[in-house]
């Protein structure tokens, strides 16, 4: 499998008015900050949006973001897969901030969900406090549970996925609703007859 093309925050910066922007990260995060004129289609919402994004890159380039990029080379292979080509935001808007670019968040949006890093962060760190505490008070094969996060940390790792991000995006505060849903892919259709943002 080829790696997808990536393009650096500026050049992104420098053409976003001609790109079609995809952020595959979670509603919650997407509310947290996004780069500009960005289009909400969480990764596990991808096959549903095939249509839309496939019509959409025969009248350009679409340009696919996340976090840090990991999620977004993911979608761009899953888009490849499907005969569509994307190019990914090198370094996510992780990058993006970096390099001095502004993000933005949707009107009214309320308290911001932590970036899906920082859930996972939280999660694994609490289940590996978890099971030592629970294998020093009630029994030792608790720790097994540690050493079972551990050992998904290192596949994690080794195969740049995340099974328990996976999870974690199908809890209720991360999963889109359907009308929003509907409404980014509405937008998707009108942004390939020429109503770029």
């Amino acid at each position: 499998m080829t790696t997808p093309t990536a393009l650096d925050p500026g050049q992104a910066r420098s053409r976003l008015h001609e790109l079609t922007v995809i952020d595959v990260r979670t509603p919650g995060e997407y509310a947290g900050g996004h780069v500009p004129g960005a289009l909400n289609i969480p990764l596990d919402q991808l096959d549903r949006a095939l249509p839309d994004i496939r019509t959409a890159a025969e009248h350009g380039d679409i340009l696919v973001v996340c976090a840090s990029g990991a999620r977004s080379e993911n979608a761009c292979r899953i888009l490849a897969e499907n005969g569509i080509t994307a190019a990914t935001l090198a370094g996510g808007t992780g990058a993006w901030t970096t390099q001095g670019h502004d993000l933005r968040r949707p009107e009214g949006a309320g308290r911001t969900t932590w970036s899906m890093e920082r859930q996972v962060r939280l999660t694994a760190g609490a289940i590996v406090l978890l099971g030592l505490l629970l294998g020093l008070v009630v029994h030792p094969a608790f720790q097994l549970l540690s050493a079972g996060i551990a050992g998904g940390l290192v596949f994690s790792a080794l195969t740049n996925t995340c099974g328990m991000a996976t999870l974690l995006a199908k809890l209720p505060h991360n999963r889109p609703r359907q009308a929003d849903l509907d409404t980014t892919l509405a937008r998707l259709r009108g942004s390939r007859h020429g109503e770029r943002r």
